[in-house]
Formats: C-alpha cells, structure tokens, sequence
C-alpha cells in the first residue's frame, strides 16, 4: 500500500511560494511594484490593494507611478504607503503618486539581509510543522497495522527527502535576495 505524499507536496509548494512573495515585498534598492501588495487603502470604508483602485507602473530604476482610476482618491493612497512604513517617499502631482526609493545605506542593506533570513526561517518552520504531521499519521497508520515497520522507516525517510529537497529550494530562494540585497 502507498502513502499519498501529494497533500504534503502542496503544502511544501506553498510554503515555497509564500517564501517567493515574501522576499518580493522586501525593498532592495530597485522600484518594485510588489512591495506595494501588502498596502491596502481604505476607499468607501473597506480595505483594497492599490491594485484595484490604481495602475501602478515601473517609472525609473528607483521610482514608481501610481495613476489612481479616480484622482480623488490619491490623498488615501498616499496615506496608506506612509502608514505602511516602507521606507519610500511619496509625492502628488498632478498624474497621480510618484514613490521614490531612496539608495540603501550599508547598515540597511544588513538589517533588511537579516529580515530575509528570518523569513526564511519562518519557512523552514512551516515545512518543519508539516513534516510532524506527515509523521504523525504515519505513526497512526502504524498503530492501525496498515504498516509495517520497515515501509514506515521508508515511509519517513522519504518524508525527509521531500523536507531536504525544500529546503535547498529556500536557501537558493535566500541566497539570491542576500545576492541582491548586499550587492
């Protein structure tokens, strides 16, 4: 009898996307729209992502143009980029948002370099949580007699390798922001 390990395939593929998205939303010293996916603005009392109220467009290698769909809602578009505490300035003009990234210090580069391990860590905890309950029903379906001693070894073992072969994945994931981040 197999283990179907595809539950536990998907969750390792999820914790590797939220990994991706996560260091997305950290600033390097290049505009990047996605560090803006967090923000939400609050139009006509409900929170929305600037997404859905602007079009937001790569301006220069340190400068993004956020043109709101209704100009009247840039005051609370800009509102929100300051609230969210990015470490960007934010400008009106008469097009619509101007954000402005400025150049990264050394001891930035440090602080944000270690943001991204802590995601990385956080994870590595993820994977490490579904890996406990993958072993746990394994145990469970022991105690059942579904298996035997010798296929739950196997079983676990390869349990690991899924574990061993994510991560690697992550710390490449990490080793590319560092990269980016310090370069």
């Amino acid at each position: 009898m197999a283990y179907d390990f595809n539950p536990f395939k998907k969750q390792l593929g999820g914790a590797e996307e939220w990994l991706k998205k996560e260091f997305q939303q950290i600033r390097t010293g290049q505009a990047s729209p996605q560090i803006l996916d967090s923000v939400k603005v609050e139009i006509f009392g409900a929170p929305m992502g600037i997404k859905e109220v602007a079009s937001i467009m790569i301006e220069g290698a340190r400068t993004l143009r956020i043109a709101p769909w209704d100009k009247s809602h840039a005051k609370e578009i800009e509102k929100a980029i300051t609230v969210a505490n990015l470490g960007v300035s934010v400008v009106t003009d008469d097009q619509g948002l101007r954000v402005m990234f400025p150049e990264l210090t050394a001891e930035r580069r440090a602080q944000v370099a270690k943001i991204a391990k802590d995601k990385l860590e956080e994870g590595k905890k993820q994977i490490r949580q579904h890996r406990d309950g993958v072993v746990k029903d394994l145990q469970a379906k022991e105690k059942e007699g579904g298996y035997g001693k010798d296929d739950i070894f196997r079983l676990k073992n390869d349990t690991q390798k899924l574990v061993d072969e994510t991560n690697a994945k992550l710390e490449s994931l990490y080793s590319k922001k560092e990269k980016e981040l310090l370069s």
